[in-house]
């Protein structure tokens, strides 16, 4: 099953029925397993799964290191499935069921734990049961958890504040990015001469802040900006078409279309709408565009983590 996993991954059933076409089920001595076979040593593995992991996490992880954590998912087709929930899929599957797997990994990305959890459960309340489970399951006291900006909540740090041991390497929400720009902690023009930089802010005591700027994401970013207001753009025009032809009329009417199409492509802030009830016209809002052009690239990653234990 490892080895069919890598080199052409399926279902169980999808797993069986390919190996008449190849040579694996007969090189391994299991040309007459079926998918419940399969299913069978799942079952066999999930009864060992504690002890896989600990013995896992007792040969990877050290105290004081790094431990990554993320929340993936997976759709699911089926109905018979306790865990199976509607929620945010990303497989590009809107609207099935999709079921929620934390992995917990050492700093190279050697996978150590895996959780399930309900396909409705949001990212944040996975993260703090995974440091528990370092510490009660796997006894590490003294660690590091590394997570995304999403998965690492204010009140997850908070939480690891309280808890003696236990730091945290995250990054910073564009919004709070926009704040320290705006209260002059974050100079843009520092920029001009290197892309990394460390800096502080009362915003968030006892942290560091290594602020980075990618100039290839820069450039992506401000494409798909741009690639998103033309196509919004291309829409509206249409509706004014409408409009000024009087096939669309009615403030409310031309509202709704208006609202469906700017809200399409989450660019609403960057429009100046005018609507009354046979005239609609709409601009761009250049200097609030300019504004979020100039972050562009920037992230900031704020940790707990000592200059001394790991520079920027």
């Amino acid at each position: 099953m490892v080895a069919s996993r890598i080199i052409e991954p399926g279902t169980k059933l999808a797993t069986t029925r390919t190996w008449h076409a190849t040579t694996l089920a007969e090189e391994f001595g299991v040309l007459q397993a079926d998918e419940d076979d399969l299913y069978a040593a799942m079952d066999w593995l999930l009864a060992r799964q504690d002890t896989v992991q600990n013995k896992l996490a007792a040969r990877h992880l050290s105290a004081g290191g790094l431990v990554l954590y993320d929340l993936s998912s997976s759709y699911f087709e089926g109905t018979r499935r306790p865990l199976a929930k509607r929620g945010y899929s990303r497989d590009g599957k809107p609207g099935t069921l999709q079921v929620n797997y934390g992995l917990l990994t050492d700093p190279r990305g050697c996978p150590v734990a895996v959780s399930v959890h309900e396909g409705n459960t949001s990212d944040s309340r996975t993260f703090m049961p995974a440091v528990q489970k370092l510490r009660d399951e796997f006894g590490i006291e003294r660690m590091v958890m590394v997570g995304d900006r999403g998965m690492v909540s204010q009140k997850a740090i908070d939480e690891m504040r309280e808890m003696e041991g236990i730091g945290w390497i995250t990054a910073l929400k564009s919004a709070s990015i926009r704040t320290l720009v705006e209260q002059g902690h974050l100079q843009m023009d520092l920029f001009d001469e290197r892309n990394l930089l460390e800096i502080s802010s009362p915003e968030f005591p006892g942290e560091r802040l290594v602020a980075c700027r990618d100039g290839a994401l820069a450039k992506l970013r401000a494409h798909k900006r741009e690639d998103l207001l033309a196509a919004t753009e291309r829409k509206l025009d249409k509706i004014k078409a409408r409009v000024e032809a009087g096939k669309l009329s009615g403030r409310d009417a031309i509202g709704v279309r208006v609202g469906k199409v700017v809200n399409q492509y989450k660019v609403a802030k960057h429009f100046e709408l005018a609507i009354g009830e046979h005239t609609f016209t709409f601009v761009r809002k250049s200097e609030a565009i300019a504004a979020e052009a100039a972050l562009d690239g920037i992230y900031i990653i704020r940790t707990s983590v000592s200059a001394a234990q790991m520079d920027a």
